[in-house]
């Protein structure tokens, strides 16, 4: 089991946190700290020594992932526009991209809405400007005069490798009441959104699950997406881990229900695996 890695004999949690802290945002994230702790002193500490002492100091995730975890669950609840802020600046101060975190924001699409992606993409801008980040290269991967049918046929695909038995259930589960629902979620969510360059498959499973643990409000689409997280390469531990991170943006309610719903999956898995692999 992964556990927070124990601290030195000189080092005190608070330490700890704020060593990682710097690492994630540079000066910004003590400017941040010391404003808070003229108000509410002890959250200020709190916030150090649990989000970053206990939480960022585990392993089983990298920095950048950490980092496009929280872009991707703050975009969905869309309400927290400084945080959102804060963590697009981090996830640029410990080498994402400036097209990564595009990326992850217009995936929130699917599971938020568009105008959480819109919102959150005038966040974005607002941290490039100010620190004056270059854009990379755009390379969607969209083709000029695709027809519906060209877009169908990629998202079926990709619906099938990512997600496996329990996304194709999803869709013909549509297929008696809502057939155009289920062809919008091939063609848009898998078609356009999921075949895009810029995020691999894994990060926008991670950024998926962690979204999903952070609304709280679609177990069953939760479920889907832990399947799909492992499909492509994602382990137990990282699927944990970011469920586990996101006790510390949309709190420990949050946290255990994603938890439950991850337990569910892994017990599927282990009673019929077959079950639950992507179709080759």
């Amino acid at each position: 089991m992964t556990t927070t890695e124990p601290l030195s004999p000189t080092e005190t949690r608070y330490d700890r946190g704020m060593a990682i802290l710097e690492q994630v945002s540079g000066a910004s994230g003590a400017a941040v700290i010391a404003g808070l702790a003229e108000i509410a002193p002890d959250l200020a500490r709190l916030t150090v020594e649990f989000g970053y002492g206990d939480i960022y100091n585990r392993p089983g995730l990298t920095l950048r992932q950490r980092q496009l975890a929280n872009v991707a669950a703050l975009t969905a609840l869309g309400n927290a526009a400084p945080q959102l802020r804060f963590h697009i600046g981090g996830a640029l101060h410990v080498g994402v991209t400036r097209r990564e975190i595009v990326e992850t924001i217009m995936h929130m699409t699917v599971y938020a809405g568009f105008p959480a992606a819109l919102n959150g993409l005038a966040a974005a801008r607002e941290v490039f400007v100010e620190r004056q980040t270059p854009a990379d290269v755009e390379d969607s991967g969209a083709q000029p005069g695709e027809t519906t049918d060209d877009r169908y046929h990629r998202g079926l695909a990709a619906l099938e490798a990512i997600d496996g038995h329990a996304g194709v259930q999803v869709v013909a589960s549509l297929q008696d009441i809502a057939p155009d629902l289920a062809r919008y979620i091939i063609e848009f969510s898998f078609g356009d959104i999921y075949s895009r360059t810029g995020l691999d498959l894994k990060t926008r499973e991670l950024a998926t699950v962690a979204a999903l643990t952070a609304m709280g409000t679609a177990a069953p689409q939760l479920r889907v997406h832990l399947h799909g997280l492992l499909n492509v390469g994602g382990t137990r531990e990282e699927a944990i881990e970011v469920i586990t991170q996101m006790v510390g943006y949309a709190g420990f309610p949050a946290a255990i229900n994603g938890i439950a719903a991850a337990r569910e999956v892994f017990a599927q898995r282990d009673a019929d695996p077959a079950t639950h692999q992507p179709r080759s």
